[in-house]
């Protein structure tokens, strides 16, 4: 191992020889050190190049991503990142990767990495900040992921006027994913920047306000406290709501739904050494049904369909993931409906099923399904479809000129499946809407191209999913279901449009870079034996 300056640098180096040319061929990547780091040596088109080793979303080995083309993608929760830059192209992380220098010489590869950043694995895109003289606002209503990218993209992008986030949570934009799987958190960790962050780029966040109306023709939004608000560009990401229960003794003591952290902490608190009823079967209601476990004194799942996901992940995975849980001593009343909720002092004590089963409770979880946070928006001629989500177009514009909105309360054209308005919740897609809004309010024509991308995690494994399955009619598997161990294609129209997998990594990543690249995956590939068009 060498130190040395480079020419005309000021900071000080450290470089190591970390292999020889011909050890790495086209498309391939290792991981190396240098001085104590770990870094990504990538060769792409015959060119070495070397970035930070750990996704910036949860720090997940990037060696055991997918590499297509110039990027990267994790292989746990789909974040991209250029493997020549180091920038990020696709959520659910927030930062960019540090790249480093490369240099190839007698046949020898050397990486060099400045001392003063030797221990950092994440890096800030360059932002400005607010200058005072300009008068332009952007309001961003709701305190999601897509508020969020939406600021850090218009600071990106020289937006130097005054940018305003407004959410009605207590928490500036935090990391709800978390809250069905890691109930108990503190609010300090899941918060997903530092207010020095906001303070350092000029972006205000206001807690507790919230958005009662907009007035197009003034510009204007009015707030709960009776204040109002102008704007230049509004951005609506309002996300969605817990659908309430709606049969009688949904209001006794006891009876959750979960939206904020505060719900989480409430639901962890009262359902310890107590006996729990989650009603709903499918992501919310799995995931909290399996991290309650080992910590309530007994745990029930009520579902309408035969097994959990049954719509959406097939009755296959649907059993297996039941069977899990069963033998953490879950008990579940499926194909079977909630009619009623007895109480004792206005607390909830019993859950009456429709098929006259009666379960004990002392704590009723409801994961029914979500409501679009759209009700503010009521008379204020912003076209909303059916079920009251927010509809745009590929560059997330309202029918309102300057009005964008972005997340889980819009309704979208989806391009992977010619354009389909479709609603879709998850954590990645609001952050990509984001950005996407953010370079069209700034004139910077860009539509919405992103592969979605989710995953659930129970009993500590994860379900990974990219694509969109709606209307599948066949579902090809690879491994075995029963052994916990699966890729799982979904099939429509001899087109694969979508794919699960547990224990199988990065094979969804894979699938979701090779869609993205605008391959058509076929029936046919799906079902050979030899994979070897997803370069695992």
């Amino acid at each position: 191992m060498s130190q040395c300056r480079e020419p005309g640098e000021e900071q000080e180096e450290v470089t190591g020889m970390v292999c020889h040319e011909g050890d790495l061929k086209d498309g391939q990547m290792k991981e190396v050190t240098v001085g104590e780091q770990k870094v990504l040596l990538v060769c792409t088109q015959g060119q070495y190049s070397a970035v930070g080793s750990k996704c910036s979303h949860y720090d997940a080995p990037l060696v055991k991503g997918a590499l297509v083309g110039h990027r990267v993608r994790c292989p746990f929760h789909g974040a991209c990142f250029n493997v020549r830059s180091g920038d990020i192209e696709e959520y659910p992380g927030l930062d960019s990767l540090p790249s480093y220098k490369v240099k190839v010489e007698d046949g020898k590869v050397y990486v060099s990495i400045n001392k003063s950043s030797l221990t950092s694995t994440r890096r800030v895109k360059e932002m400005c900040s607010l200058a005072p003289d300009i008068k332009h606002t952007i309001l961003l209503v709701g305190g999601g992921p897509a508020s969020l990218v939406c600021a850090e993209t218009l600071r990106q992008n020289c937006y130097q006027g005054r940018i305003v986030i407004i959410t009605k949570d207590n928490l500036p934009p935090f990391d709800k994913p978390k809250l069905s799987k890691a109930m108990n958190v503190d609010s300090s960790s899941i918060l997903l920047r530092s207010s020095d962050f906001y303070q350092q780029y000029g972006i205000e966040v206001w807690t507790q306000k919230e958005v009662v109306s907009v007035t197009p023709a003034d510009k204007a939004v009015k707030l709960s406290d009776g204040s109002s608000e102008r704007y230049d560009q509004l951005l609506i990401s309002t996300g969605c709501r817990a659908r309430p229960l709606g049969c009688p003794g949904g209001d006794l003591k006891g009876v959750k739904l979960l939206q904020s952290h505060e719900d989480a902490k409430e639901i962890h608190n009262s359902c310890v050494g107590q006996k729990a009823v989650v009603i709903g079967a499918s992501f919310i209601g799995m995931e909290v049904a399996s991290y309650l476990s080992d910590k309530a004194a007994s745990v029930a799942v009520v579902g309408t369909t035969r097994y959990p996901y049954e719509r959406s992940l097939g009755p296959e995975i649907g059993k297996m993931s039941m069977q899990m849980l069963e033998e953490q001593n879950v008990k579940f009343y499926m194909s079977d409906e909630v009619t009623e909720l007895k109480g004792e002092n206005g607390e909830v004590r019993q859950v009456v099923l429709k098929s006259g089963t009666v379960l004990e409770a002392n704590v009723v979880i409801a994961g029914i399904g979500v409501i679009p946070n759209s009700d503010f928006l009521a008379g204020s001629e912003l076209e909303v479809d059916s079920r009251k989500a927010v509809i745009v177009d590929k560059f997330m514009r309202t029918n309102i000129p300057d009005i964008f909105s972005a997340g889980d309360v819009t309704s979208f054209p989806l391009s992977l499946r010619g354009d389909q308005r479709v609603n879709i919740g998850h954590w990645q897609m609001s952050q990509a809407q984001g950005r996407v809004a953010a370079l069209n309010m700034l004139k910077k024509p860009t539509k919405m191209e992103s592969i979605p991308f989710f995953w659930t995690v129970l009993l500590g494994k994860s379900i990974r999913y990219t694509g969109y399955g709606e209307g599948y009619t066949e579902i090809i598997f690879k491994g075995k279901v029963e052994e916990r161990k699966f890729l799982a294609f979904y099939v429509k129209d001899e087109v694969v449009v979508a794919a699960a997998s547990l224990m199988f990594d990065p094979a969804v990543a894979r699938v979701a870079e090779l869609m993205a690249t605008g391959q058509v995956l076929t029936k046919a590939q799906a079902q050979a034996d030899d994979l070897s068009w997803l370069q695992m």
